[in-house]
């Protein structure tokens, strides 16, 4: 029987990220940056995190080849932590000419925006609304049957108008925000969370895309290593210190298959795993994924653009059980 399972992630952006969505954009910046179809607000498609979790758990594995699509190179794919996680494609056994794919056994699903840093005259706060944290497994006490769109609720005593940005809003009252169990005692979730800010969700969309990071750059003409004539252009990014929460699911339709490559503590090579034992494939996309604090996602990764770390461990949910633990 197919075993399903799943994790759910809280990110924070440690340096401005910048997934882009391919070209120029007529509008405000040149290269723009990927966003929810209805909503407008920013987010880190789930691509990109698959993509850069594989790369960095083959690199850990010693086995780079199982990052690739073209897996001949690699020994064995069957028994491959990487490959049996993400998916491969083999040579059919006997028929040279016929090629046979695997799907991985792990989803990763988009990272959505929970927390929006934010300046303002009180000092830096942290936007979001009712809705994102009670979705992603925080508890908010005190919210008022209703609430006027132009009025924001926060964490902490603060009785004049606040502004997020240029947009003036005023106060409506006190709420108290709390982590889930697993999250709450962390450092990066306790800086913050005295500060939080939260709004209609008709508004967020307008504060969060009236506050991303912009930045100019210039083309750099690779013979002459100098700035080209007419090659200035502007992009935007998630800022740092953003808090985001995505999940990634598995559905290992091949578990009770004999000859699974978990749990594994060596790497390819007879070395020492680096984070410890892979007890199954949400292991490995895990150890792909922390490896995004190191090293990024996204574009400009150069440009010191793209790292984000793992707040905490993640929540985890079995398939029939309601409760996240």
């Amino acid at each position: 029987m197919a075993t399903y399972e799943r994790r759910r992630y809280l990110f924070m952006t440690t340096d401005p990220v910048h997934v882009g969505t391919g070209g120029y954009r007529l509008g405000r910046v040149d290269n723009s940056i990927v966003r929810e179809p209805g909503t407008r607000v920013p987010k880190i498609p789930g691509t990109s995190l698959h993509g850069a979790a594989r790369s960095y758990a083959a690199q850990l594995y010693e086995n780079p080849a199982a990052a690739g699509q073209d897996h001949r190179e690699v020994n064995n794919p069957d028994q491959d932590p990487v490959c049996y996680t993400f998916g491969y494609l083999k040579k059919a056994p006997g028929q040279e000419d016929k090629t046979v794919a695997f799907s991985g056994v792990v989803n990763v699903f988009d990272a959505h925006v929970l927390l929006f840093p934010v300046h303002s005259m009180a000092g830096p706060v942290w936007v979001s609304t009712v809705d994102r944290l009670q979705e992603a497994g925080f508890t908010v006490n005190g919210v008022p049957d209703t609430w006027d769109k132009s009025a924001v609720l926060l964490t902490w005593e603060h009785k004049d108008d606040l502004n997020l940005g240029w947009i003036m809003l005023s106060m409506r009252g006190k709420v108290s925000v709390t982590a889930p169990n697993k999250w709450k005692d962390e450092p990066r979730w306790k800086a913050m969370q005295e500060r939080l800010v939260l709004v209609q969700e008709v508004l967020f969309s307008q504060v969060v895309n009236s506050n991303l990071e912009v930045r100019t750059s210039v083309a750099i003409d690779p013979e002459r290593g100098a700035a080209e004539d007419k090659k200035l252009f502007t992009y935007e990014a998630i800022p740092r210190t953003t808090f985001l929460v995505a999940e990634a699911v598995l559905d290992d339709y091949r578990d009770g298959a004999d000859g699974r490559p978990f749990p594994k503590n060596k790497t390819s090579k007879n070395n020492v795993l680096p984070g410890g034992c892979w007890n199954g494939p949400l292991d490995v996309a895990e150890a792909g994924l922390r490896m995004i604090e190191w090293l990024g996602v996204g574009g400009m990764g150069t440009r010191g653009f793209g790292r984000m770390a793992i707040v905490g461990k993640p929540l985890e949910q079995k398939y029939g059980e309601g409760v996240w633990q």
